[in-house]
C-alpha cells in the first residue's frame, strides 16, 4: 500500500509551458488528480515533493484542492537545499510562497544555499528511503530531467518494496479528451 508518494516530473520549461494559463497546465493536473484519487482511495496518505516549478508544484496545487474533499490527505516540501526559489520571477516565487504555506511540512533536507549536484543526489536517495512509491510524470519518447528519478526509483525498486508509477503521454491524451467531453456535455 502507498501511504508516502514521491510525485516528480518535467519541469515546466522542458514542456514549453512558460505561464499556468498554457491550456496543457490544466490536462497534466487533472491527470495528476485521476491518479492521486484512485490512490487517496487505497490509503495514500502524504504526497512528497522538492518544489520544483512544473509538475511538483503542480501536484502541491492539486492537493491543496483535494484536501477540500480529503482533509487527510497531506503533503511536504523537502527542497534539495535553501533557496532554490531565488532566481526566479516574482509571479513563480508568489505561487511557490503559496505552495509552502499550505504544505502540511516543509524543510531544507541540507539546510544550506546551493554547492553542489550532490545535494540533488542526497534528495533523491531521502525521497527513495522515506516513500512507497513514486508518481513520474514522463514519458519514453520526451527526454527530460524526470528519467534520472525514473530510473533510480526503477533501481531501488529492484531490491525494496517500492512503486514506480508513470503518467505518460497516452495518459495525458486520455485526460485531454475527457476534458473535452466535459466541455461538450456542459
Amino acid at each position: 500500500m502507498l501511504k508516502r508518494l514521491i510525485v516528480t516530473g518535467y519541469k515546466q520549461h522542458e514542456l514549453g509551458i512558460f505561464d499556468d494559463k498554457n491550456p496543457g497546465v490544466r490536462i497534466i493536473k487533472k491527470a495528476l488528480e485521476d491518479r492521486l484519487r484512485v490512490l487517496i482511495d487505497e490509503g495514500l496518505e502524504w504526497v512528497i515533493v522538492s518544489g520544483q516549478l512544473g509538475v511538483e508544484t503542480w501536484a502541491a496545487e492539486v492537493v491543496l484542492d483535494l484536501q477540500e474533499e480529503f482533509p487527510q490527505l497531506k503533503y511536504a516540501v523537502l527542497t534539495p537545499f535553501l533557496g532554490q526559489e531565488e532566481k526566479w520571477n516574482e509571479a513563480k516565487k508568489e505561487k511557490y510562497e503559496m505552495i509552502l504555506e499550505g504544505a502540511d511540512f516543509h524543510r531544507s533536507l541540507t539546510n544550506r544555499p546551493y554547492e553542489a549536484p550532490w545535494q540533488f543526489i542526497e534528495k533523491n536517495k531521502f525521497f527513495l528511503r522515506n516513500s512507497d512509491g513514486m508518481l513520474i510524470v514522463y514519458d519514453e519518447e520526451t527526454d527530460g530531467s524526470p528519467k534520472f528519478a525514473k530510473k533510480e526509483a526503477e533501481r531501488y525498486a529492484e531490491t525494496n518494496d517500492y512503486q514506480v508509477l508513470t503518467i505518460t503521454a497516452d495518459d495525458l491524451r486520455i485526460a485531454a479528451e475527457e476534458e473535452q467531453m466535459n466541455e461538450w456535455e456542459q
